[in-house]
């Protein structure tokens, strides 16, 4: 379990990176939902902490491939391969993710120990 920061800390509309192996972003939506995925676009080297977050997706900010939040889904290319989806959950006013024990996507080039 990774502990992200106080929920106080992080405001809707805004993500952040944890520098976990590889990285995950936490998102907080403008509707007050918090989700959790792998932070790297699957089609390219990008952080998708970084990238534009409408609803329940985020856009990546290289290519502009979409994904959703609750499920990891590309909704639109050039990426094929879904993220990783983790569960999160605020304990004691901190935001907690529960990274999945699924094998991360990762763009073409690029391993685990690559992105640490």
């Amino acid at each position: 379990m990774h502990k992200a920061c106080p929920l106080s800390e992080l405001a809707p509309g805004e993500a952040l990176r944890l520098d976990t192996a590889p990285p995950i972003a936490v998102f907080h939506t403008e509707e007050g939902e918090l989700f959790a995925i792998d932070d790297t676009c699957t089609h390219q080297d990008a952080s998708l902490a970084d990238g534009w977050v409408e609803g329940c997706e985020v856009e990546c900010p290289l290519h502009a491939s979409r994904f959703n939040l609750r499920t990891g889904t590309v909704d639109a290319p050039p990426a094929k391969r879904p993220v990783r989806v983790h569960e999160v959950s605020v304990i004691d006013g901190d935001i907690m993710v529960i990274e999945s024990d699924a094998a991360p996507n990762l763009p073409p080039g690029l391993s685990v120990q690559g992105l640490t």
